[in-house]
């Protein structure tokens, strides 16, 4: 049996129970602190980091009496981040003494930021990582801990979609608590996206239920595409790069033309994601954004839901050469296009790009307006 000091995120209770796999109610906590240690955010992070420091204190759980599989799954959602379980002494509620073990991080592993605040978490980041933590736990005994560390920054994307995707407007006339009945959902795939599996039966119009219905999706996450607009040059940006999904359907044109575009990231807003990304891909920065459109890319297949956007700015002074994020694999190239030229592949089917497609439409009914606003600044 071992006794396991917690100090972070695990001393939000709902969380240690999903890693857990069991209630509360079967486990045996107690508050405890360790003294000489202070806990702070881990800088950029929404997690903290421990570190010996005189004078401070660091108040958490203790969970006591926890078995083999206890520990092997807390391994498993922590292990992958440098972490190691070593023995310190912390003080119970009524002041008695006793040895826990605890995951430290490895010196320097963290850079610490602002003292850690526990609520402040819970206020903003709990949702999130509930969700992630359920993702990650269902691949427990399937992948080491080492090959879910690699996959945590897209599972925390897809799990801060899933949290807006709750946020928005229900339907008035379906209940999906009612509506749509689980039988089994199983995770299929996981890695950089994710495939999630149900059988599932769903309410008809004529009332009845469905059968039971095998279905798949794409897990992607949130994305904003920004279309760069110029209105003094009456002009668009675009990237082209190379596809591997278009590749692998066998189309001999994998290399598409599209707006900058790019994944939001957990804590991230569609906003700030389409002002890096214009940064990022094409080296320009974006004076406004005006709102496109908030669509799913494709309802059938995937989970991803697109914020789209045209971004005014100055094209005069385009970087040359190509853009992109190596460590991420990217090659672009961007091109300058004049708005009848824009147009005129729209309608000749030149752009097989979706959210490019519908950006430059939305553009095409709104182009004077803008170019009015523009010229009257």
């Amino acid at each position: 049996m071992a006794d396991l000091f917690f100090y972070g995120t695990l001393c939000h209770v709902p969380l240690l129970e999903l890693v857990l796999g069991r209630s509360a109610d079967r486990l045996d906590l107690r508050p405890a602190r360790l003294e000489g240690h202070g806990v702070y955010w881990a800088q950029g992070e929404a997690f903290p980091t421990i570190r010996a420091e005189d004078g401070s204190v660091a108040v958490g759980l203790v969970a006591l009496g926890l078995g083999e599989e206890d520990v092997a799954r807390l391994m498993f959602y922590e292990g992958g981040f440098n972490y190691d379980l070593a023995p310190f002494e912390v003080t119970l509620g009524d002041g008695s003494r006793m040895v826990a073990r605890m995951f430290q991080p490895r010196e320097g592993r963290w850079p610490v930021g602002s003292p850690w605040d526990l609520a402040a978490w819970e206020n903003t980041w709990a949702p999130v990582n509930l969700r992630a933590a359920a993702e990650i736990m269902a691949w427990y005994g399937r992948l080491s801990p080492e090959q879910m560390a690699v996959r945590f920054g897209p599972i925390q994307r897809r799990a801060s979609s899933q949290v807006l995707a709750t946020g928005r407007a229900a339907d008035p006339d379906h209940d999906p608590t009612r509506d749509v009945v689980v039988a089994e959902h199983r995770r299929a795939y996981l890695n950089f996206f994710a495939v999630d599996e149900m059988d599932l039966q769903y309410r008809r119009h004529d009332g009845r239920m469905s059968d039971v219905l095998n279905r798949a999706a794409l897990m992607v996450g949130e994305a904003s595409v920004v279309l760069p607009y110029d209105p003094r040059l009456d002009a668009v940006l675009l990237v082209e790069q190379f596809r591997a999904p278009v590749f692998m359907v066998g189309d001999p044109n994998p290399w598409v033309w599209e707006p900058v575009a790019g994944l939001v990231d957990a804590g991230e807003t569609p906003e700030q994601c389409a002002h890096r990304e214009a940064m990022e891909e094409a080296g320009v920065k974006l004076s406004a954004l005006h709102p496109a459109g908030k669509v799913y890319s494709s309802t059938g297949s995937s989970s991803e839901f697109l914020n789209l956007y045209i971004g005014m700015c100055d094209l005069s002074h385009v970087p040359s050469g190509g853009g992109g994020l190596v460590s991420e694999g990217e090659d672009l190239r961007s091109r300058l296009f004049g708005f009848d030229e824009l147009i005129a592949g729209v309608d000749a089917e030149q752009f097989r790009d979706m959210p490019l497609v519908t950006t430059a439409l939305w553009l095409a009914r709104h182009r004077e307006r803008l170019r009015g606003s523009a010229s009257g600044a």
